[in-house]
């Protein structure tokens, strides 16, 4: 019998938003492991007493992207991660797009600006400004090039508190054919999901936004699984990926591109697709033996 955690997040007094977990936790017991979520800051957990520590709804490690990376590198060195921590410390930082973008995957373009950096804004389309390790849209904002000042304040907040910002070009498709998220279970394409666009004009860069509007199942294209496969061999030293998402949005010129490469905690949207459950448990199960 397995030993399996799933890494997961303290939601404190609130219902947790993770709703695949339970239906893991459930469907690994049903299998035959012995599988516990836990949140992966939990200092009383014995990580090495577990067969696998699998990443899941560790969601709220982005403000504490340096604290997270060394609790993966602390799991690994005790018992097996998924994904390995060398590929958490990479996928923590957004600036892999630029390592993708180098080995000739199509990317957003994204420019990164630091603290003590030259602001240069574009001034003829509409752009969007966030953080290089954030999620669920947290501290991104979508701007005009006449809101010039908003976005520097953001950008100023942004530095005061630590982060590097990325400001990429606001690809309108994204209002009209949405974002696609490919996910792989070992080794292998499960599924597909298409969401509405997340940023709309005018929403502060702090307020809440809904993730995932308009959620719905897509069947991937063969160019969106093309461009997925090839932003996944290009992830460095060829490590071996339990899972994977990949979000994809179509460029100006209709043509999918990666938008981001989810490596770390990956929202799986099983209840959309209950079919993958037995895959996604099989794939599980197997890692860790």
């Amino acid at each position: 019998m397995p030993r399996i955690a799933l890494a997961t997040y303290d939601p404190g007094p609130v219902p947790s938003k993770d709703r695949d977990l339970p239906v893991l936790v459930e469907a690994l017991r049903a299998a035959g492991a012995e599988a516990a979520a836990v949140p992966w800051d939990d200092e009383g957990t014995d990580w090495g007493g577990y067969d696998l520590v699998l990443i899941r709804s560790t969601w709220d490690y982005s403000w504490r992207a340096a604290e997270f990376v060394a609790w993966a590198e602390r799991v690994g060195k005790a018992t097996r991660l998924a994904n390995p921590a060398q590929v958490v410390r990479w996928n923590t930082d957004k600036r892999y797009l630029g390592v993708l973008a180098a080995a000739g995957v199509p990317v957003v373009p994204t420019r990164y600006v630091a603290a003590g950096d030259q602001v240069d804004l574009p001034d003829d389309h509409e752009y969007v400004v966030k953080p290089t390790s954030g999620a669920g849209a947290r501290f991104a904002a979508r701007y005009t090039p006449d809101e010039h000042e908003t976005a520097v304040r953001q950008l100023e907040r942004m530095h005061a508190e630590g982060f590097t910002a990325m400001v990429q070009p606001y690809l309108t498709n994204v209002d009209v054919s949405g974002e696609r998220a490919l996910l792989f279970f070992g080794g292998r394409y499960v599924h597909a999901s298409r969401k509405g666009a997340v940023l709309s004009r005018g929403t502060a860069y702090d307020d809440d936004k809904v993730s995932h509007p308009d959620l719905e199942p897509w069947t991937a294209t063969e160019a969106e699984l093309a461009v997925a496969e090839r932003a996944l061999a290009a992830v460095p030293d060829a490590p071996e990926l339990l899972y994977a998402r990949v979000d994809l949005v179509d460029g100006p010129d209709g043509k999918p591109c990666v938008m981001e490469l989810e490596l770390v905690e990956p929202n799986l949207f099983l209840d959309l697709h209950p079919g993958s459950v037995g895959v996604v448990v099989e794939a599980v199960l197997a890692a860790s033996r």
